[in-house]
């Protein structure tokens, strides 16, 4: 009887340990088949685009569809740089997101320290006025921005891209560089002090080198978010021949046919792929710690 009993409770045993396993491969088929719906709907657009783009004219047009290209055409990357011009609406988007980056880390940055390491009053409330300004709509600034940089004569100039863009990158940079300076001691700031520097250089010499990481991850979100603006440049930049529209707007007046149009998009998109391979970590980390930190 003793033999029996312990032989089904071995029988039993195995039992449930197989259906375990059964269970838990189950749910690994499943997580791994909903990751490769989730990457073939992500991705999936992108090898349209990089296709369209080595395609020629002839083969875009073709149906029923071709999904991949006869042979590789480099005419429209050509088409990209030749007619279109794409390298001066380029220059026009890197030379505003690299001002725009800057000019925000300047201001959120003295911003910050003071909210941070100063003794102001009612420092939670001003931060909590200035992270709630998040939450306005840039469709709804557009109207009085647009009779604002008329009167002030702004309109199809870089000061009426660089003022918006600078102006809504503010709330973001102020948050996490608050957070990342107020990890820093104030005993550092006040040793600073006695050494015979002005708030200013305690900031500079201090509190600037220790938050770098912070900054580093504010800059990269600033400029990420500065290259893909779309809505400011097309309606503040309305002077076609003046050629200081940005490489968004530049694209979405283009013309030459589809392949064209794919390889400007192709080159417009590269850098951000860049930017996300090489410092995603750095960006989530930010993204995290301006979310959670307070």
């Amino acid at each position: 009887m003793a033999e029996s009993a312990a032989s089904g409770g071995a029988i039993r045993s195995s039992r449930g340990r197989w259906e375990i396993g059964r269970t838990r491969f189950s749910r690994l088929i499943m997580l791994w088949t909903l990751n490769a719906c989730f990457l073939l709907f992500f991705l999936f657009p992108f090898f349209w685009l990089t296709t369209t783009a080595l395609k020629s004219p002839d083969e875009v047009d073709t149906l029923p569809i071709r999904w991949l290209p006869s042979h590789l055409y480099g005419g429209n990357f050509q088409a990209v740089f030749g007619y279109l011009h794409f390298q001066t609406y380029l220059a026009n988007s890197v030379m505003v997101a690299c001002s725009t980056t800057g000019l925000s880390l300047a201001l959120s940055a003295a911003a910050a320290y003071a909210l941070a390491q100063l003794p102001l009053p009612a420092k939670r409330t001003l931060l909590v006025l200035v992270v709630s300004m998040v939450t306005i709509s840039s469709v709804t600034l557009v109207p009085s921005l647009y009779l604002l940089f008329r009167d002030l004569g702004w309109l199809n100039t870089r000061k009426a891209l660089l003022a918006p863009y600078v102006a809504t990158s503010l709330p973001f940079a102020i948050w996490i560089l608050t957070n990342a300076f107020r990890e820093i001691p104030g005993e550092l700031s006040e040793q600073g002090e006695v050494d015979g520097c002005t708030p200013l250089q305690v900031c500079w010499r201090v509190i600037l080198p220790l938050a770098s990481p912070t900054l580093l991850t504010a800059a990269l979100v600033i400029f990420l978010v500065a290259w893909n603006e779309y809505l400011f440049a097309m309606m503040f930049i309305l002077d076609t021949h003046a050629r200081i529209e940005t490489a968004q707007v530049a694209l979405a007046n283009a013309e030459g046919g589809w392949g064209v149009i794919a390889a400007a998009s192709e080159i417009l998109i590269a850098p951000i792929i860049l930017f996300v391979l090489f410092f995603q970590n750095r960006i989530v980390q930010g993204l995290t710690a301006g979310a959670l930190k307070g």
